[in-house]
């Protein structure tokens, strides 16, 4: 029961991200480049103050003491979070909301599904269709009712976006220390995103409205989402924690119907149960150990 509800937070904390992303750049209070630099910083400058403040309650010797091993670590993290974020920045210039969360999160399912199989996880075939079925019903309440135009460029952004993630996902299961873990990566992906801003710096801008929503995207539910990412990922089957994450689009348009007024309907209604459906397949057709 632990588990679940820390998977539910994680899952709410990135729905919210979305909701804060659309306030923020969606009513012009920040361009999209700004936005993700600005939520990245301060993720990093939150995880940095909680792992100062556990080493300082923490008396043991050598206590905020990082190994080399561990920033060769946070460089493949800090990398894959960069290309995540501005993939996803980019890639959202051009791609329709709901054709761009179908490319990442297609790519996100076959990147960790594929990398699984290769690590020898076993995927029954109940898993598969679960999953199948999960991703028809994001398909099916994300994708747009007028004509669709998928610009190669944008698709491309979002599917290195996706691989981002993946890659962000998995090697977060071999995170000892989770938080310190996220607070490295944040500070990394900080760093390598700076040189990019050169080339949007004729598009910055921001209002203090969409400053603070880029503070709290980043300290709160970036910064401890992505941290309580990383302490749930080792009790997840690599199948799993990718199938659960089709549910945050999901989470996503509940949120914009509670707090920006967005309208739902019954696609909205029958797609979530098909997701909802795809992921309890997945969970329950895992393997069980002997």
């Amino acid at each position: 029961m632990k588990l679940v509800v820390l998977v539910l937070l994680v899952l709410i904390a990135f729905a919210a991200n979305s909701v804060l992303g659309r306030m923020a750049i969606g009513w012009g209070y920040m361009d999209a480049m700004g936005f993700g630099l600005l939520r990245l910083a301060s993720g990093a400058v939150a995880l940095v103050l909680l792992v100062a403040l556990q080493a300082a309650r923490s008396r043991s010797k050598g206590a905020g003491e990082t190994p080399v091993a561990a920033w060769k670590d946070a460089l493949l993290g800090g990398a894959a979070l960069t290309l995540y974020m501005i993939g996803f920045c980019l890639a959202y210039q051009g791609l329709d909301a709901g054709l761009g969360a179908l490319v990442l999160f297609g790519v996100v399912q076959i990147s960790m599904f594929g990398w699984g199989a290769l690590r020898g996880s076993r995927t029954t075939a109940g898993q598969v269709l679960g999953a199948l079925v999960a991703f028809a019903g994001l398909a099916y309440v994300v994708w747009p009712s007028g004509p669709v135009q998928v610009p190669p460029g944008a698709a491309a952004l979002m599917t290195l976006s996706g691989l981002g993630w993946a890659a962000y996902t998995l090697l977060g299961r071999g995170a000892g220390d989770p938080l310190r873990a996220s607070a490295m990566n944040f500070v990394v992906a900080t760093l390598m995103m700076l040189p990019f801003m050169l080339f949007a710096a004729a598009s910055l801008h921001a209002s203090p409205e969409g400053i603070l929503l880029a503070v709290i995207s980043g300290a709160v539910t970036s910064g401890m989402g992505y941290a309580l990412w990383y302490r749930v990922l080792p009790e997840l089957q690599p199948a799993v924690a990718a199938t659960i994450q089709l549910s945050v689009p999901i989470i996503a348009i509940l949120g914009g119907f509670v707090f920006l007024a967005e309208p739902v309907g019954l696609r909205l209604a029958l797609g979530t149960c098909a997701v909802l459906g795809g992921i309890a397949l997945v969970i329950w057709s895992a393997p069980r150990a002997r």
